[in-house]
């Protein structure tokens, strides 16, 4: 069989046995698609890259997404109705595609929202805990120089609000790109739109409405633990690379290059410190209490033993300590983030913000449900 064939031929068992959860790491995932499409061995150099494999599972979670895009939209129009009511106060309104029902792959909520300075907004999310962040863009439009204040928000569906001030509420804004007046919702407006489209009764989204005030977001969760580590200075004896923040993302980074998309494990990874900023005396206890019912309970073992791996690496624990960990169905993923957690002490190594490694799990979620 020709090489590259035969590579592309392992990049595609490999990404089945990714894409399934059967196998989660990369080089175990190369070996078993080469045992099962080459009887003998195979040269490293005719195994595929992990970008090839990468390439392969992201295709075979286009093909299995079984989110049908009504279901999307509606979704998106009960979230954005949430939101709505969240910022009641700044008679919020809903417009783009949202509205019009015309999504499509990476399309977030717009919201016109009016406050006279756009800090009383950034203030209110704040004591939400939403992470966000304030955009300012100059156009000119009419030769007349304009200043438009844009805040992202991290949510399930990406947020935009654009922020004009009271004085505009009855203005009807036109399209920059046709002319025309834009369609605008209020929530009322749009409590009305998920009945009649969606058939989303009343009282059923009372209770769509009411479980999303009872829950906070994980991903805000994440955030909010994990940018306090920037502040821990660590021992330089132990952490020549500096904080602990710096330390997380490095540990994520090996992570993501030896299991791309074991979402447990890039969680461990991620968040395996946090409890430093909480109580540095026993920060794997204060983590896990903060973490508690936001993470799975493979993440958590993980997690809870990951200081156990230095004793087993300087062959410092004890044998029946060893074998009781050995006997778990995760210990092998457990050492690999013990090579990541000791990795990542290097100084001066580029890494992803925080936000950009939350992305990536979260996309994860998305991709295979």
């Amino acid at each position: 069989m020709p090489v590259s064939k035969l590579r592309r031929q392992i990049a595609w068992v490999a990404a089945r046995l990714m894409h399934s959860r059967e196998v989660a790491e990369y080089y175990q995932a190369k070996q078993k698609a080469a045992r099962s499409c080459v009887r003998g061995w195979v040269k490293p150099g005719d195994l595929p890259s992990n970008a090839e494999i990468r390439e392969q599972v992201q295709l075979l979670a286009r093909l299995h997404d079984t989110t049908s895009p009504e279901q999307t939209l509606q979704a998106m129009r009960i979230r954005a109705l949430w939101w709505m009511r969240q910022l009641a106060e700044y008679h919020p309104k809903l417009i783009g595609s949202v509205l019009t029902g015309g999504i499509r792959e990476g399309s977030d909520i717009d919201l016109h929202v009016f406050a006279n300075h756009a800090g009383a907004i950034a203030d209110h999310l704040d004591s939400m805990g939403v992470g966000f962040e304030m955009e300012r863009k100059r156009l000119v439009k009419n030769q007349e120089l304009r200043v438009f204040t844009h805040i992202h928000v991290r949510d399930e569906f990406p947020l935009e609000l654009t922020i004009y001030s009271t004085s505009q509420i009855g203005v009807r804004f036109r399209s920059s790109i046709t002319g025309k007046p834009i369609e605008k919702a209020s929530a009322d407006d749009l409590e009305k739109l998920i009945h009649l489209e969606h058939g989303v009764d009343p009282s059923q989204l009372a209770a769509d409405i009411g479980e999303m005030d009872s829950r906070p977001d994980r991903w805000n969760v994440f955030l909010a633990l994990l940018l306090p580590l920037e502040n821990v200075k660590q021992k330089a004896t132990y952490h020549p690379e500096g904080d602990a923040l710096f330390h997380s993302l490095q540990v994520f980074e090996l992570a993501r290059d030896e299991a791309a998309y074991d979402e447990d494990f890039l969680l461990a990874a991620l968040l395996h410190d946090v409890g430093k900023a909480i109580d540095p005396r026993d920060h794997v206890a204060a983590g896990l209490e903060a973490l508690d019912g936001f993470i799975s309970s493979r993440t958590t073992w993980l997690i809870a033993h990951h200081m156990e791996t230095h004793k087993i690496h300087d062959h410092s624990i004890g044998a029946r300590r060893r074998r009781v960990l050995a006997s778990h169905p995760d210990f092998e993923s457990l050492l690999m983030l013990g090579d990541c957690d000791r990795g990542g002490r290097v100084p001066g190594v580029q890494t992803c913000t925080v936000e950009e490694a939350l992305d990536y799990i979260e996309q994860l979620g998305e991709m295979f449900g």
